[in-house]
């Protein structure tokens, strides 16, 4: 058996025997987080972003790096009171 194998079995071994329920739910959200997308997923993605951009639901560069601009402007302010 080869070590990562190996790793993946005590892996197991340790969820199984959880209780703690808030390190179970930061791994499931994890795993959502992680979890590779199917090509469908990917699709419906792109489908509902294009959609977004046709109907003008978008930030132009422009804006984008205005509206980060005003964060650190504001950040500065708060570190100065």
């Amino acid at each position: 058996m080869s070590k990562t194998q190996i790793q993946k079995l005590e892996l197991l071994e340790w969820m199984a025997s959880l209780q703690d329920k808030s390190v179970i739910a930061e791994l499931v959200k994890w795993k959502e987080e992680h979890q590779r997308a199917t090509l469908e997923q990917y699709n419906a993605e792109i489908e509902e972003a294009d959609a977004q951009i046709e109907a003008g639901d978008y930030l132009s560069h422009h804006d984008a790096v205005k509206k980060i601009g005003s964060w650190k402007e504001n950040n500065m302010e708060q570190k100065a009171c």
